[in-house]
């Protein structure tokens, strides 16, 4: 049977693999995204609330984030389109003791790592958000060059970009089986065609442990549905993503911004953690979730709610994503398990594997690629989810 060949196959066309698409077109492979959905970005990205941050607790996120917020901020004056890139900064507050020395500890490893951040004590922070709940506070740190954007217009503007470089993409396709002959993959059968490569990322989001089982392979990636909402637009009054990370029942914490047209976005992380691919709304979302946010600013308290959604996020054991090389099939590449994070390190990843692909790998990334290993114990734990 006679197929179309390519360098590189892409399966998943999202916040991963449309950026990835893009960089390795512009190094000059033939390259050929897969997804089984309409157009980009329509499973999890189109789901994602915009947030973007550096601000994490282990140096490969923190390092993959850094190039992502290049690219973020960057993209217009580069290729010249708008994704509503908006550099308003991440503030996570602290009420407890608790929340204090948490944000306090991972601060030097922050700063060493190029993040510019810093610790505010709660007279400084009411400063720079004065509708937060004086009573309690502790402090809080902000990191002013982290933002947000549209996840739908950033991943059609890679998509445009990608295709322009010369990468293709197919959609409405379901991959049915990788091609693996002696060890080494070959190719990917869809249910529409047959296409050969000698490299294949798998980068199917919350479908990743599926797409790994076609090539024989487990890997601890499962799907937790996590519930966001915006309201009706008002006047703007404050800049920064608002993070609280204290958990009550029901969630582990929660975290809202206002968007340039004056609408509130904001999310929970549930707890326990919702497993599964159901993606309905729930009943306990918006009564929970605006407990804690009027508490925190009260100011909110009026504001009438326009929609709530819900997605999934792809998990894994210790929260931070699996990228590398399979072991057991040669030419198999994992981009997996973002942890609800696609849509901030995407770029970062996208670059990182374009450089271990073009054998242009450096010492810095495979340290990066160390703590992503496939292939870690997976005992370590993410602090600032």
């Amino acid at each position: 049977m006679s197929r179309a060949e390519y360098e590189v196959i892409i399966i998943g066309a999202g916040s991963v693999g449309t950026p990835t698409a893009l960089f390795l077109a512009q190094k000059g492979y033939r390259v050929l995204v897969l997804d089984r959905n309409p157009s980009p970005g329509q499973s999890s990205n189109k789901r994602a609330i915009g947030g973007l941050r550096a601000t994490h607790s282990d140096p490969a996120k923190i390092r993959l984030c850094l190039r992502s917020l290049k690219i973020f901020s960057t993209w217009k004056e580069t290729y010249g389109d708008d994704i509503e890139w908006h550099q308003g900064g991440y503030c996570f507050v602290a009420y407890r003791e608790e929340e204090e020395k948490t944000l306090k500890e991972v601060l030097p490893l922050q700063k060493k790592h190029g993040l510019k951040i810093d610790w505010l004590g709660a007279e400084e922070l009411r400063q720079l958000l004065p509708d937060l709940n004086p009573r309690g506070l502790v402090g809080g740190t902000f990191s002013p060059e982290d933002g947000h954007a549209s996840p739908l217009l950033a991943v059609e503007a890679f998509y445009r970009q990608a295709r322009r470089a010369g990468a293709e993409f197919r959609f409405r396709e379901n991959v049915r089986q990788l091609i693996v002959e002696d060890g080494t993959i070959k190719g990917v059968v869809t249910d529409s065609g047959t296409y050969g490569a000698g490299i294949v990322i798998n980068a199917a989001g919350a479908w990743a442990a599926q797409v790994a089982r076609l090539a024989g392979l487990e890997i601890p990636v499962n799907p937790d549905s996590h519930e966001a909402a915006v309201t009706e637009p008002v006047q703007r009054f404050f800049e920064p993503m608002i993070v609280d990370i204290r958990p009550v029942q029901g969630s582990a914490n929660y975290y809202f911004y206002q968007h340039a047209t004056g609408q509130i976005i904001f999310c929970i992380t549930p707890s326990p953690s919702l497993w599964g691919f159901d993606e309905r709304e729930t009943s306990d979302f918006l009564p929970m979730v605006s407990r804690r946010m009027i508490e925190l600013m009260p100011r909110l308290q009026n504001i009438r709610v326009r929609r709530t959604w819900r997605g999934l996020y792809p998990m894994t054991p210790d929260g931070f994503p699996i990228v590398g090389w399979s072991r057991e099939v040669r030419g198999f590449l994992l981009a997996v398990g973002m942890c609800g994070q696609g849509f901030m390190l995407g770029p970062g990843v996208a670059e990182l594997l374009t450089r271990l692909i073009s054998g242009q790998a450096g010492p810095d990334d495979e340290e990066i690629l160390s703590y992503l290993s496939p292939y870690r114990n997976f005992v370590s734990e993410e602090k600032l989810k």
